[in-house]
């Protein structure tokens, strides 16, 4: 599985819908990733870290969106 890091510029260009739909895409990738982690099927045990990350700037980038809106 090849990992690709989220630019933060282009998840303020998202709409909130979309941001729903990434955020919670990325909530069951972390969970089926530390499945695998803890059945000893992951190889890149770093992921773990990196989609945790992709997660805060996507609640970030939804944080900052509704504080420009009001």
């Amino acid at each position: 599985m090849s990992y690709t890091k989220l630019n933060f510029e282009d998840l303020l260009q998202k709409s909130e819908a979309e941001l729903q739909e990434l955020l919670r895409n990325k909530k069951m990738e972390l969970f089926e990733t530390r499945m695998k982690l803890k059945t000893m099927q992951l190889q890149d045990t770093s992921l773990v870290s990196k989609i945790r990350k992709d997660i805060a700037r996507i609640k970030t980038a939804m944080r900052q969106k509704r504080g420009s809106d009001a």
